[in-house]
């Protein structure tokens, strides 16, 4: 337990500005999160420190295809969340404060871990980053914050996997240590939003073209649900959204989706919407799509924009890149590539 960061005293209560809940917390109550508590008065975040995940992943599973391909990101995650997706893949830690019956603030779970340590431990597995991810790195930010300060002064980059749903305040505190980061874009209805996740679409959009603005690398996932957001008018929707704001250059992971959590009863996607969806984001004008959770020998590469030539081959984790200094070595096209 360490004392939160981004918080004010409001009517006798705590509002939170983490996040664009903006809760207002009553003494001895979380926010929406169940990990940042008023206690006496004062915001403490209750995971700081507290490990609840730590794996080394390819970078291109957080999906990022064109931060640092090929090398490996040492990632980490604390319990906790501050949306509600009835599809989540990691409810069991991202849901556990809400769904578990807590005793004390002390009873999340976690291994504690010394910032130092988790350096450590990346350096000598040959990460070249650390990820913040598998749960929301936005509610345990004092934690990530510190991690971040410490990774870039030994040569670490850091990455987030985010619901891009920090408040700009917040997120102003992070862009100096940030390196790349890709949100979620899960609809383009806010009905849907507020339905599934219980949060707003508005923010996310912002979000987005604020990042956009600070030149943080920046790529966008939509897994693809059948009757929520599968129809070629939301599917335009978001591609166009992505190519006027936030550049024709920002690569678009569309990812099938399988029974989870509290939507066991819904359709898998059919392999076929995640190829129309790749084709709309292409006739959209995006210059990278890509297709996720599906067999396919083709919807993970990357081809050059202008000329079609492979740029690099992704089989599985496995990467062959093509590339001569981020440019295509068959018309020299600029590739927009971030190297290690």
């Amino acid at each position: 337990m360490k004392l939160a960061r981004f918080w004010q005293s409001k009517n006798n209560k705590i509002q939170c500005q983490l996040c664009n809940h903006y809760c207002l917390i009553d003494k001895g109550k979380a926010g929406l999160c169940g990990v940042r508590k008023n206690i006496n008065g004062r915001l403490y975040s209750l995971v700081y420190g507290k490990v609840i995940a730590e794996n080394i992943d390819p970078i291109e599973k957080k999906p990022l295809f064109h931060f640092m391909p090929g090398s490996l990101s040492y990632s980490i995650a604390t319990v906790g969340c501050n949306f509600r997706c009835q599809h989540c893949q990691n409810a069991d830690i991202s849901q556990y404060p809400i769904n578990e019956r807590l005793k004390d603030e002390n009873s999340l779970p976690g291994k504690q871990m010394e910032i130092k340590e988790i350096i450590a431990k990346a350096k000598v597995a040959g990460c070249e980053s650390i990820a913040y991810t598998y749960t929301e790195p936005t509610i345990y930010a004092e934690f990530a914050l510190d991690c971040m300060k410490l990774a870039k002064k030994h040569g670490l980059k850091n990455v987030w996997v985010s619901n891009g749903y920090i408040t700009q305040k917040a997120c102003s505190k992070i862009l100096p240590y940030l390196d790349a980061i890709n949100i979620d874009l899960k609809f383009f209805n806010n009905e849907t939003y507020l339905k599934i996740c219980g949060a707003k679409l508005q923010p996310i959009l912002e979000n987005l073209k604020f990042l956009n603005r600070k030149k943080i690398w920046l790529e966008v996932t939509t897994l693809i649900i059948p009757g929520l957001n599968d129809s070629d008018k939301e599917i335009l929707a978001i591609a166009k959204f992505i190519k006027n704001y936030l550049g024709p250059e920002t690569p678009w992971h569309v990812s099938r989706f399988f029974p989870q959590y509290k939507m066991q009863d819904q359709d898998s996607t059919k392999e076929k919407l995640i190829y129309k969806a790749y084709k709309l984001g292409k006739e959209a004008g995006l210059k990278y799509v890509y297709g996720g959770n599906i067999v396919s020998d083709v919807h993970e590469n990357t081809y050059c924009p202008k000329c079609g030539e492979l740029i690099i081959r992704r089989t599985g984790y496995d990467i062959d890149s093509f590339d001569k200094k981020s440019k295509c070595p068959e018309c020299g096209e600029q590739i927009e590539l971030i190297l290690k």
